[in-house]
């Protein structure tokens, strides 16, 4: 049944829904199909087959202007000489009456004049059947809405991990290898890197393929409405395939083979609305307290090897429990800051009770595109070693009369950006200097490093990933310290006299993560190692890897 010609009546206020009712009887379903199915139109002219002479212009745009209860196809078009029942008719009517109401409700109830009223009433009445039809529909589409969905969650409470704590983790599985290094250096004990002496004779044939696989389970659990406890484990099988006479090319899902340990447990929670806090005995350290702004610096997800994670500097001192603040100190600027000590020696006097860490970060978003970090790290190291598991972290040689590193007290400094180009590219890096002294002795040594990517979204497919970073590992650029404890020096000739290292190493790597689905991805990468150890005696040595990683 479609209404009949007759009811002349509608033209002045209602006349367009002949057009309208179309789209409103089938937006629910078109909707459901596209999230941008149906448009708001706030201007007649965005109808591009609504002209000014056609017979219903000044109904629209009435409707439009005064009203608003008009939506457009998503390709602007209106489509007003379509016939329609009388079910759809009053869907439109219905709609066109709930916005009658909301604006009597409001302030701006004025705007709806009094002949107006007096036409809705009439076609209230004329049309009393279909609406109370439609209603009904309506009614009857909530309930079963509504039942589903107590439905799904009351099957969501009975399949629960639990109330008050939510389950995720990790595994990955790396398959990898690398090429053969010849390197400089022989030595007494045949396979040390020195002393260097301009001939490559260090034999080192590179290693078959191996399998490193690691495994990250976390638990958090709220404690109150801002604050939780966060508890994960950690457990590796493997071992790197990085060579042995540089950590060069190590890849980023591997630490060392360990039995399942407690990783993290700490306690995290709100002081004001613009405060958090984190303390705990294990997992806190710069890189968890610290805001980093490139996305993608993960070792499950982002890239391949353990230097491209992020600015080597940050994991000083390889930190387990402490405290940390991130306070949000303006709208674009939030202060974040940490102590952290692998215990024992939770506060070391200078000698060999432990390593421990104290560092503040500024972090500035000057426009919406561009991220800043600024830092500052002040170290204690009882070994001589940083303990960043990338590029040079023992500073100070060993004592051939004891066995022992000289301790350093290490003050570090370093910035990250990122600038997201468009929403599927990034672009970034790092810059990192460090300055160690040996408590109450003079001299220095100074170490550097920098970094540069970009990061492709989408590539090759939604949900995939693609990154080249490009940078120089930390290296020792100059070392005065006493006689004997030169890093450089001992590794040049033996002697341990002051220099810095006689070459730089570049990282080249590339990689593609492809999303398979949420919850699997898969990702070949190769990492390009120049100049390792930061000298050019020895060969430079190719890793590849493919990471396969399972999240749940």
């Amino acid at each position: 049944m479609f209404y009949p010609a007759s009811s002349r009546c509608l033209v002045t206020l209602l006349g367009a829904l002949s057009a309208i009712a179309v789209l409103d009887s089938h937006s629910a379903i078109a909707q459901s199909e596209s999230s941008d199915a149906m448009r708001q139109v706030t201007s007649v002219s965005q109808l591009q087959d609504v002209r000014p002479t056609d017979w219903a212009f000044q109904a629209l745009q009435s409707l439009v202007e005064r009203y608003g209860c008009i939506a457009g196809d998503p390709n602007a078009t209106f489509r007003g000489n379509r016939s329609l029942s009388r079910y759809e008719f009053a869907a439109a009517v219905s709609s066109c009456m709930s916005r009658v109401d909301e604006l009597i409700g409001s302030a701006t109830g004025n705007a709806v004049s009094q002949a107006d009223l007096d036409q809705l009433k009439a076609l209230q009445t004329e049309f009393a059947a279909e609406l109370s039809t439609v209603s009904g529909r309506l009614d009857d589409l909530r309930s079963v809405l509504d039942h589903r969905l107590d439905g799904k969650i009351q099957q969501l409470e009975d399949n629960q991990f639990s109330v008050t704590t939510k389950m995720n983790g990790f595994a990955v599985i790396g398959f990898q290898g690398r090429t053969a290094n010849q390197g400089d250096g022989h030595g007494p004990t045949g396979g040390q890197r020195a002393p260097r002496d301009g001939t490559p004779d260090t034999q080192d044939p590179g290693t078959n393929a191996t399998i490193v696989n690691q495994n990250y389970l976390a638990f958090t659990t709220q404690i109150t409405p801002t604050s939780n406890l966060y508890t994960a484990f950690l457990h590796q099988n493997g071992t790197s395939s990085a060579p042995s006479l540089t950590n060069d090319g190590k890849l980023g899902w591997d630490l060392f083979p360990m039995t399942p340990i407690v990783s993290d447990l700490n306690y995290r929670f709100m002081v004001t609305p613009k405060l958090a806090a984190i303390v705990g005995t294990e997992g806190v350290y710069p890189s968890i307290a610290f805001r980093g702004p490139n996305r993608y610096e993960d070792a499950f997800n982002g890239p391949i090897s353990k230097f491209a994670q992020r600015n080597p500097i940050l994991d000083i001192g390889f930190g387990r429990g402490g405290a940390g603040l991130d306070w949000q100190i303006g709208k674009r600027a939030s202060l974040q800051a940490v102590y952290s000590s692998d215990i024992p020696g939770v506060f070391p006097k200078g000698g060999k009770e432990g390593h421990a860490i104290v560092g503040a970060q500024l972090a500035l978003t000057p426009i919406d595109p561009l991220d800043i970090t600024l830092y500052y790290l002040n170290d204690y190291s009882p070994n001589g070693n940083l303990v960043t598991f990338v590029g040079d972290e023992q500073l100070t040689a060993v004592n051939a009369s004891d066995g022992i590193s000289a301790p350093l007290r290490t003050h570090a400094f370093g910035s990250s950006v990122n600038w997201q180009v468009n929403q599927k590219l990034a672009l970034g890096g790092w810059l990192g200097l460090t300055n160690s002294h040996i408590p109450g002795q003079s001299g220095n040594v100074t170490t550097s490093n920098y970094m540069v990517y970009a990061n492709l979204k989408d590539a090759l497919g939604q949900g995939n990933l693609a990154g080249i970073y490009i940078g120089q590992p930390p290296k020792i650029t100059s070392s005065d310290l006493a006689i004997g404890n030169n890093v450089p020096g001992t590794l040049n000739n033996g002697l341990g006299a002051a220099g810095g290292q006689p070459s730089s190493t570049l990282h080249v790597e590339g990689f593609l993560r492809w999303q398979v689905n949420p919850n699997v991805s898969i990702t070949p990468g190769l990492v390009w190692v120049m100049n390792p150890g930061h000298t050019d005696r020895s060969e430079d040595f190719v890793v590849g890897a493919v990471r396969t990683t399972f999240m749940f």
